[in-house]
């Protein structure tokens, strides 16, 4: 079974975030950046089936600039077998447009699962996955906090609703986004990073694919949240309650 991965490079999740002083995004020169979270979970759960010999190979994809290549080679060191690379100018394309990507590289590597992070902690769109399930007409499992994979060629993903757990089984070939519940994903060990950077990375030019990547999306202004207003000490629990029940309107 062939499992296609894909990772996003954003502003790693420690770095604190700085909007550019024209409003028009956030600082990005000089950032620290790393693999999306979800999206090493992602990776961490295909490795985790290879080594159950329930995948055979594993396709680390991205879509970005030259520098997403440094992101795959992450992905290749916990475990990776190669790296798809498709070049746009920036790393900031719109979901439905990567999910058309993905679809183009899917149809080219008939991979049998694909799994990706739910969302990216940069736009926190959360809708590459059910897009690609769409355009690739197969089913989707949203949200996998854990999977097992049956005889039968189907997977059964747990996954965490306001009810509680949800359990669902779906067919291969499926898409699964991951939660943060799934796995802890593993650090590279320096002789896996040293093999990773051996291994290919195939590059493709995004107009090589001949796909409609116009952008439907404008931003108008990107702003700073409001600054938390200091907190009061009260004297005692009446004064507490009071202020609970009379200012914050809480109780």
């Amino acid at each position: 079974m062939k499992a296609l991965v894909c990772v996003k490079r954003v502003i790693d999740y420690n770095v604190k975030i700085r909007v550019k002083t024209d409003k028009s995004g956030v600082e990005t020169e000089n950032v620290k950046m790393s693999m999306n979270p979800f999206d090493e979970i992602a990776v961490e759960e295909a490795v985790r089936m290879k080594e159950k010999s329930q995948v055979s190979e594993i396709i680390v994809l991205s879509v970005g600039s030259d520098k997403s290549q440094e992101t795959i080679r992450s992905g290749l060191a916990m475990g990776g077998d190669r790296g798809i690379l498709i070049k746009t100018e920036n790393d900031q394309v719109e979901p439905l447009n990567v999910a058309k990507i993905i679809k183009y590289i899917c149809d080219k590597e008939k991979p049998d699962l694909i799994i990706l992070g739910k969302q990216a902690i940069d736009d926190d769109c959360n809708q590459t996955g059910q897009m690609l399930a769409t355009l690739l007409g197969i089913p989707q499992a949203t949200f996998a906090s854990e999977l097992k994979k049956n005889e039968d060629n189907t997977i059964d993903v747990t996954r965490e609703v306001d009810g509680g757990l949800e359990t669902i089984r779906v067919g291969i070939p499926c898409v699964i986004t991951t939660d943060l519940r799934l796995n802890e994903p593993r650090y590279a060990s320096l002789p896996n990073i040293m093999k990773a950077k051996q291994k290919k990375i195939e590059l493709i030019e995004i107009d090589e694919l001949g796909i409609d990547i116009k952008r439907r999306l404008e931003i108008l202004e990107v702003n700073e949240p409001p600054e938390r207003k200091p907190g009061i000490k009260v004297e005692n629990v009446e004064s507490l309650v009071d202020k609970l029940k009379n200012e914050a309107k809480v109780l």
